[in-house]
């Protein structure tokens, strides 16, 4: 989910399939604020990242794997069927045993690792890291783990919601939601309870909350470290945009580490979960106490091309 830095070549491309970054027929654009020429770059390198081989909109499908045997191809035989031209009609079997995951290819099914050719391989998840990512033709795919249970996700680089991107939305970029806030800590190793879009439970490490002020009120939201080492805390929230005018199972917003117990929030960076790109996500989903009776209209709008079903 984090945002990578691109080549300005990229940053160009992507800025111009953002409809609000550019001025209006006629019109002269008057040079941007610092703030808002941050917030346009910080937006460029989003869609840079969804629109890349690896982004979201590549998603194509995604598979709950069972213990034992669990054939693979687009086949109907098979016990996970993808129907794709680009694969095989039996590709070849995950085999399950606890948490341990070998692919097993079908003689001439053309599943490579690396470009080469593979028999059988042992795969990782991304639990851990880098997953182990097999491909067949225009498609990828490799284990997930969510809630301790074990999928395949599959990626198609020629996926219509990539190729039919219709770039992204968002209100107006405000001052007004750049925010000072007052981090309340948490004790060392606390967990909240998380459950994502599937209904799957996990908890996350809260580090401690965000105390702000807006329309003459406090607000609080729980944080998350998603690792030890990270520089950012995470922050799901529901407000009282969500399912009107923003995605309905709320946004995401990532913030710097405090110091000295304040930090710096800005909600023009807030935006969509995957899950309001595609149906093959597992998005968590905001916890109770961030859901807040507040109108926040800054980020990212409701996506255009998202998928049929929506919290």
């Amino acid at each position: 989910m984090r945002l990578p830095m691109y080549s300005p070549a990229v940053l160009i491309m992507a800025l111009a399939l953002s409809a609000l970054s550019a001025p209006r027929s006629g019109a002269t654009r008057a040079a941007p604020s610092s703030e808002e020429a941050a917030i346009l770059q910080w937006r460029a390198q989003r869609v840079a990242e969804l629109t890349s081989d690896t982004g979201w909109l590549t998603l194509a499908g995604l598979f709950w794997l069972k213990e034992g045997s669990n054939s693979f191809g687009s086949g109907p035989d098979n016990t996970l069927i993808l129907d794709s031209a680009a694969l095989a009609k039996t590709a070849g079997t995950f085999q399950v045993n606890g948490a341990l995951v070998r692919f097993v290819a079908h003689p001439g099914a053309g599943v490579l690792l690396d470009g080469q050719g593979v028999d059988s391989v042992i795969l990782h998840s991304d639990r851990g890291g880098e997953p182990t990512v097999l491909a067949s033709g225009s498609l990828r795919f490799f284990v997930i783990e969510r809630g301790g249970r074990l999928g395949v996700r599959v990626r198609d680089l020629d996926n219509p919601r990539r190729l039919g991107f219709h770039g992204l939305q968002y209100f107006p970029i405000s001052a007004r939601w750049v925010l000072n806030a007052r981090f309340i800590p948490y004790p060392p190793d606390k967990r909240i309870r998380i459950i994502n879009i599937l209904g799957m439970e996990e908890e996350a490490v809260s580090p401690g909350a965000l105390e702000f002020t807006q329309y003459g009120r406090k607000w609080r939201l729980d944080t998350v470290l998603e690792q030890a080492a990270d520089q950012q805390l995470f922050i799901m929230f529901a407000d009282a945009t969500s399912g009107q005018q923003t995605y309905g199972g709320g946004r995401f917003l990532y913030i710097p580490l405090p110091v000295a117990g304040g930090v710096v929030v800005d909600f023009n960076k807030a935006y969509n979960p995957p899950c309001a790109l595609n149906d093959f996500a597992t998005c968590p989903l905001p916890p109770p106490q961030n859901r807040l009776k507040l109108r926040i209209d800054a980020g990212e709008l409701k996506y255009a091309g998202g998928p049929r079903h929506s919290p």
